[in-house]
């Protein structure tokens, strides 16, 4: 099956953990058998919340850009570009629902390019059990759905 990670399961690359999540998280869906994709817009959160623990003193700077350069060159993960028409226009309708337009292009990108978005956003999963959004998701990908890690795993 051809997944979407959202921003959290790469966090662990760039040196940030998250409790309840295993570390390894992307790397046994690989191990299960699923595409794993990325959207691109995930490398801009990945450096800015790297940026937030740089300035603290939590984290390297070159352990960020190690991370981020681990996943752009890790070629287990296909790379989703945001600036796709289809993405966009999908993002567009999305933002009347999400109010964080990063997690429109995540989402639209996981729509629009896979077969299900991997998120723990509890205002995504919510969305993901509205009838708007179903009638979104039946006219670009009817097949499409929005899971957590533990129901994939």
């Amino acid at each position: 099956m051809k997944l979407l990670l959202d921003t959290t399961y790469f966090f662990p690359a760039i040196g940030i953990s998250i409790r309840g999540l295993p570390r390894d998280a992307y790397v046994k869906l690989v191990e299960l058998g699923h595409l794993i994709a990325i959207s691109d817009i995930t490398f801009f959160e990945l450096a800015a919340k790297g940026a937030k623990y740089v300035a603290a003193g939590a984290l390297e700077a070159d352990r960020v850009s190690r991370g981020v350069k681990a996943i752009v060159y890790d070629e287990r993960v296909s790379k989703i570009p945001i600036y796709d028409s289809a993405i966009l226009r999908t993002a567009f309708k999305l933002r009347s629902s999400l109010s964080d337009f990063i997690d429109c292009l995540i989402l639209s990108s996981a729509v629009n390019q896979s077969e299900a978005l991997i998120t723990e956003d509890a205002d995504i999963l919510e969305l993901g059990r509205r009838r708007e959004f179903q009638e979104l998701i039946q006219a670009v990908n009817p097949k499409f759905t929005v899971q957590t890690l533990k129901d994939i795993l």
